[in-house]
């Protein structure tokens, strides 16, 4: 066969896989998604008599034992679904540290549907978390527990550690949680001005965004998963674009597409969390203070005395660096550790990047602190 027939057929070989890959990824995206691959399974999904708040426990791996003690859980944040702590088989953050040799569980919160609007910090910190934990510890037989939380669960963990002033919280690991919100380059202080003018109408008119109904404030997943987009409008375009180029390598559209099902399927925020968040993190900026009222009490970080690992993404544009650092002076532990992450809000806890630079830190810190 002459070189010009076979340069022919790469050629046609090479159209066949770019098309076959573009009708997958748009008509039958699920047969390329590597996500959610590690086996769990459900301890309890009655915690709140609806079937919506989930505990999973991920067995140990086959040819990696349980070595440390101490359970760590996962506390994840609304919103986002639970793809992102097991992207892919080969950069999964449940799979590396069961491979680490820890026993990990995770509180799943599901998927909140305008039914569930009411549902506040209040619920899910004094009501949710204290029952799912207790499960942990009836299914593990240990009372001592590590908390993992991200972006805003990191809020939930904060609060749920100086309300409950619970001694057994070993260890508590806060990545990417705005603190003090108004250190937040641009958006803290877009909050910070927002926060002022609310309350310039509120001295004058009597009203406050606080005042306003739980379902008025309920947004929707589609609109959850735009907002992340919009924070990162160029990586997008890019994603998109770099995946066009890559039409003939099934891995990049594989991973493209599992990326996808992450962004592309966020959940409904309720219009509670909306409130809380919103108006008492970001706009008052209530945790910078060292305080918080939650279930009609004032609470202080000062009373965590648990191991803090505490760390903010070095581009993350949405919770700086600097809003997150004020934490490890907050709390009352005496162990204390401060770590920047790469990438941004997102990529801090799944990118190939983080699993490389961070990851391997995590699990250090945490296994000095787990037996």
């Amino acid at each position: 066969m002459s070189s010009m027939r076979i340069q022919h057929s790469l050629k046609k070989l090479a159209k066949s896989t770019q098309l076959t890959n573009l009708r997958d990824r748009l008509f039958h995206t699920e047969t390329l998604i590597q996500a959610g691959k590690t086996p769990f399974i459900v301890i309890s999904e009655d915690v709140q008599k609806q079937g919506l708040v989930k505990l999973r426990h991920y067995p140990a791996l086959e040819g990696y034992p349980t070595i440390h003690r101490v359970p760590l859980v996962i506390v994840a944040p609304l919103a986002v679904n639970m793809l992102i702590y097991d992207l892919f088989q080969n950069r999964s953050l449940v799979r590396f540290l069961l491979e680490q040799g820890f026993s990990v569980y995770m509180l799943d919160w599901g998927t909140p549907t305008r039914k569930h609007a009411r549902y506040n910090f209040e619920e899910y910190v004094l009501n949710f978390m204290p029952k799912l934990l207790e499960q942990v510890r009836q299914h593990s037989g240990q009372q001592q527990l590590s908390l993992h939380s991200w972006s805003m669960s990191g809020v939930f963990a904060i609060l749920y550690a100086a309300a409950t002033q619970d001694p057994n919280i070993k260890n508590l690991i806060v990545l990417g949680t705005p603190v003090d919100s108004y250190r937040s380059g641009v958006n803290g202080e877009l909050f910070r001005r927002a926060g002022k003018a609310l309350n310039w109408v509120e001295q004058r008119t009597g009203f406050h965004p606080r005042t306003l109904p739980a379902g008025l404030l309920h947004s929707n997943g589609w609109s959850n998963a735009l907002g992340f987009k919009l924070l990162d409008v160029k990586g997008t375009l890019k994603g998109h674009l770099s995946m066009l180029r890559q039409l003939d390598n099934r891995e990049a559209v594989e991973s493209h597409a599992t990326h996808g099902a992450f962004l592309d399927h966020m959940v409904d925020y309720p219009g509670g969390i909306n409130r809380d968040m919103m108006i008492k993190v970001w706009m008052d900026n209530t945790l910078a203070k060292g305080e918080f009222k939650i279930g009609g009490k004032q609470v202080y970080l000062k009373d965590i005395h648990a191991a803090l690992l505490a760390g903010g993404g070095r581009s993350d544009s949405m919770v700086t660096v600097d809003a997150v650092r004020p934490l490890v002076d907050l709390v009352g532990s005496s162990d204390t550790t401060f770590t920047t992450l790469p990438g941004g809000h997102v990529s801090m806890i799944a990118s190939e990047a983080a699993s490389k630079e961070f990851w391997p830190v995590l699990a250090k810190w945490l296994a000095k602190r787990s037996d």
